[in-house]
């Protein structure tokens, strides 16, 4: 007997936006029979990442790279695509849409997913030509067309579309100037002091920035010419981009007579107050609460697919989002509650040189905010601690150093927290991918390249920010089949490449940065680990002197805090004193800290200097600080690095002494001071023969002799002795330091 199929009910999607397309897809992925779609697009192109624009706009991507779903799609899953059509009225009753064109479909259940409008600021001369907004495809070619003409723009807006515009704009060779109403700019996702550093950032960049500022008025003969601000500034304008801000789109509900506040009001299941009628993304309002950015656009869309076909009982309880900014060079994260109150507490890092910023808001033991900039590489790794809620406990004493270093510190492997992810933790938020479906495909389709995982599940094919996550990922299923082994051994096991590799591939391909090393090489895990971080901060500090700024946070602890820990867990603190040689003035400052402080043991080092064993932790930056103001730097008597320049008192003092080895010893330590090195050095300077700062055992030496200066090269005192070979002999203290 011939079983017949129940009839597929009408879908019509009002929308072919990222969320009613996500909907459709998580539809099609539960019951690809179910039903008959429809789907009517404003625009006349199909369904592609608005998040994306960005780069597009700024010449990094074309409309090709950034279509989700191509026309081929649609065919392929009997999807009836009425582009470039506005949906203008809906008859419940009947239960049918109308579009602009006069296209009528019935449906028997219908999604919404209209999105958001831009918000237009109500001054005069916003409706004159050349006033535009950055939502959508025209508008960026509207932006791209005014920038073949060239002259100057004015974004209206320093949050973060705006300032996207404005870099897109600037790499487009436009003068731009961005005009925001507030004190600081992206004030929404950053602190002031977050907002400072950003200022200043794209300021570098040649974006002029005007904070503070009010709008009143765009003028100008049949096309808008200028900007009139509210304090008599006048800004030259021959494009205004209005960046201000977005409201749901609800008119549509409105008129069907849905129960529209803020946005047209679902329920937990996304359904409107018409059982028939559901609806997900911008437009909606859940729960008193509306969203601007992508990734609660992928909870709801899982959660409505699952009430369209019944496939489960899922419930949108609301999501906890995060933000970055899309401007090439710029890593900047935030995400949670950063104001705080006064039942939290913060944890703050600050590193001026280096242009980085982090600021952790607590709430007991649970992390609720945090604030990234300069370093963002970490906000994925922030985001789960903060959208999970779970305590930190110990945790906690390393957090604000990121993933690598806080685990490292506990004995947790980074490759292990990867493996250790619930399959349905969240890889990619862009494109809503999660760890299970991403190992699901590398299984069944055995795919074994970052390009073939992007084909397939759309992981890391937008901002690329979640790419180190989806590489661990292949190296997890993969191991070396990933990055086929060649050369040396790796590094560590968060990648197959040498130390050989890494070094080349660093020059070659003019990588910078430590997340563009990592990124680059296609690093295992995003936030690299305690072995990893180090070789990359003294690789880069090596290939680019000068430009590299050292990243303290890739540093072991006693160089980050400046201090050799000790077996009780407190420290020992050394000061530099050049060759040797101190005076009144620093052991004073030397007697004052140890009192101050209550600094237990003073010792005399073998490499002359003074030792101050016994520093609390908490104590370091007071007792660094006095030491500073007394003229004395680190001695680096913990780190890979210039150890000391031992000298005897030469010519100066000696009798027997035949060149003044304690000025070469301080000109050779002044030189070489702050240089790093893949092991600890020392140097000596004998100021004669007799040699009585033992610089045959060191691993630069240098001995004076009646007509000059013999140098000897890869001595060592250690666990294994080793006397110096000789390198030559010079005649000049220039020739030395030469």
């Amino acid at each position: 007997m011939n079983m017949i199929s129940p009839p597929r009910q009408r879908l019509v999607v009002i929308g072919n936006g990222m969320a009613g397309m996500r909907t459709v897809e998580e539809i099609l992925a539960r019951a690809p029979h179910r039903f008959a779609i429809t789907v009517f697009g404003a625009e006349p192109r199909p369904n592609y990442n608005r998040i994306m624009l960005s780069p597009l706009l700024a010449g990094e991507k074309t409309f090709d790279d950034i279509v989700i779903n191509g026309h081929d799609w649609y065919e392929a899953n009997g999807i009836e695509l009425i582009a470039g059509e506005r949906v203008v009225a809906v008859d419940r009753a009947a239960r049918t849409v109308e579009g602009a064109l006069g296209s009528v479909r019935p449906y028997d259940l219908l999604l919404v997913a209209t999105g958001s409008d831009p918000f237009i600021i109500p001054v005069p001369g916003r409706d004159l030509p050349g006033v535009i907004t950055f939502r959508d495809m025209a508008d960026v070619d509207a932006m791209l067309d005014a920038c073949k003409r060239g002259g100057s723009a004015v974004v209206i807006g320093g949050g973060l579309l705006g300032l996207e515009a404005a870099n897109g704009l600037i790499q487009n060779g436009m003068a731009v100037t961005v005009v925001h109403l507030m004190p600081t700019l992206m004030e929404r996702q950053l602190d002031a002091a977050g907002g400072a550093l950003l200022q200043a950032d794209l300021e570098r960049r040649g974006m002029r920035i005007i904070c503070g500022a009010n709008t009143q008025a765009l003028v100008g003969e049949g096309r808008v010419q200028a900007v009139h601000l509210a304090d008599g500034t006048v800004l030259a304008a021959d494009l205004v981009v209005m960046a201000v801000g977005i409201r749901p789109s609800t008119a549509l509900g409105r008129a069907m007579d849905l129960d529209c506040k803020r946005g047209i009001v679902v329920d937990d299941t996304m359904r409107t107050s018409d059982p028939h009628v559901f609806a997900v993304g911008e437009c909606v309002e859940h729960r008193g609460a509306t969203y601007g950015l992508v990734a609660p656009l992928w909870d709801m869309a899982k959660v409505c697919a699952d009430a369209m076909t019944g496939a489960a009982d899922t419930v949108y309880a609301g999501s906890v989002t995060g933000t970055r900014l899309k401007v090439t060079g710029i890593d900047m994260f935030s995400a949670g509650d950063f104001a705080g109150d006064d039942t939290t507490e913060e944890v703050v890092f600050r590193d001026p040189a280096r242009g980085v910023y982090r600021r952790l808001v607590l709430r007991g033991d649970v992390l609720i905010g945090a604030v990234l900039y300069g370093d963002a590489q970490d906000g994925g790794w922030y985001f789960s601690l903060l959208r999970d809620a779970e305590p930190l406990g110990a945790l906690r004493d390393n957090l604000i150093f990121g993933q690598a270093f806080a685990n490292a510190a506990i004995g947790v492997d980074p490759n292990a927290t990867l493996a250790a992810m619930a399959d349905t933790a969240e890889i990619c938020g862009c494109n809503g991918v999660c760890k299970g479906t991403i190992l699901g495909a590398i299984a069944t389709q055995g795919l074994t390249t970052l390009d073939a995982v992007r084909g397939a599940t759309k992981a890391s094919a937008s901002c690329g920010s979640c790419t180190p996550l989806v590489e661990g990922l292949l190296t997890l299923a993969l191991g070396t089949d990933f990055v086929k082994q060649e050369g040396d051994k790796p590094l560590c096991k968060c990648t197959a490449l040498g130390h050989d590799a890494v070094r080349a591939a660093i020059i070659d391909r003019s990588l910078k940065t430590i997340p563009d090393a990592m990124a680059g090489l296609g690093w295992g895990n995003a936030d690299g680990c305690h072995s990893c971080r180090p070789a990359l901060n003294y690789y880069l500090l090596c290939a680019w002197p000068g430009e590299y700024v050292d990243d303290a946070q890739s540093r072991f602890v006693n160089e980050r805090m400046h201090a050799n820990i000790q077996k009780d867990g407190t420290y020992s603190v050394i000061p530099r004193m050049w060759g040797g040689l101190t005076s009144s003035k620093e052991l004073r400052a030397i007697a004052d800290v140890v009192d101050k402080f209550d600094i237990p043991t003073v010792k005399v080092t073998g490499g002359q200097r003074i030792d101050l064993l016994g520093v609390k932790r908490e104590d370091l930056p007071a007792v660094w600080m006095d030491l500073n103001a007394a003229g004395m730097v680190s001695g680096h008597g913990y780190g890979k690095a210039l150890r000391t320049v031992k000298t005897c008192v030469g010519s100066e003092w000696c009798r027997f002494g035949t060149q003044d080895s304690t000025g070469m010893g301080v000109a050779l330590e002044r030189m070489t001071w702050g240089s790093w090195h893949p092991h600890k050095v020392k140097l000596a300077v004998s100021g004669c023969p007799r040699n009585c700062a033992e610089a045959t055992v060191k691993d630069f030496g240098v001995i004076a002799v009646d007509s000059g200066w013999e140098l000897h090269v890869g001595g060592n005192a250690g666990i294994k002795l080793r006397g110096t070979e000789f390198l030559c002999k010079v005649s000049t203290p220039e020739e030395v330091l030469e």
